[in-house]
């Protein structure tokens, strides 16, 4: 059964970022303390979404353990855009942060949702709580999630280059 995925890029990208970021946040549950996303794509829009909504501070699951990751809780995760297993970091000055705080996970795109279950377990770990979960495209399956806010339908391809589905 072949497939192909789309491709949703906004580095480089500011107008789109921007205005994914406002839309968002038009759409994003009323209380909420930190945004968190996953290294790399989403870093420019999580980092928009904290300076309109007026945050000082966002956190971003590392997707390697870096030096200056202090006693890092982490999680494994298989992205549908991987090729193999890969581990979320967060500092554990990050996670006391998160403790006992509401947290809005934000990706650029979600699909399988491994990604996304990936840095739920990491606001678990952290003692934090969910406050919701949204992403700018929801691709497959995850269209049909009630759990995720999404501004838009990413089509899954067949070899011919139809839609899926």
């Amino acid at each position: 059964d072949d497939f192909y995925i789309g491709a949703f890029i906004m580095f480089g990208d500011a107008e789109i970022t921007v205005a994914c970021a406002k839309e968002l946040l038009a759409r994003a549950p009323k209380e909420y303390d930190y945004l968190l996303t996953a290294e790399a794509k989403s870093i420019p829009l999580i980092h928009e979404m904290a300076r309109q909504s007026g945050a000082s501070e966002y956190f971003v699951a590392r997707k390697g353990m870096k030096v200056y990751l202090t006693d890092p809780i982490h999680v494994q995760v298989r992205s549908i855009t991987t090729q193999h297993d890969q581990d979320l970091y967060l500092s554990g000055e990050e996670a006391a942060k998160m403790k006992g705080k509401k947290i809005l996970i934000v990706d650029d795109v979600i699909s399988t949702g491994e990604s996304l279950h990936a840095l739920e377990e990491l606001v678990h770990q952290a003692g934090g709580e969910v406050a919701g979960r949204m992403a700018v495209l929801a691709e497959g399956d995850a269209q049909k999630r009630e759990d995720i806010v999404y501004l838009e339908k990413l089509p899954v391809f067949n070899a011919d280059g139809t839609v899926k589905g």
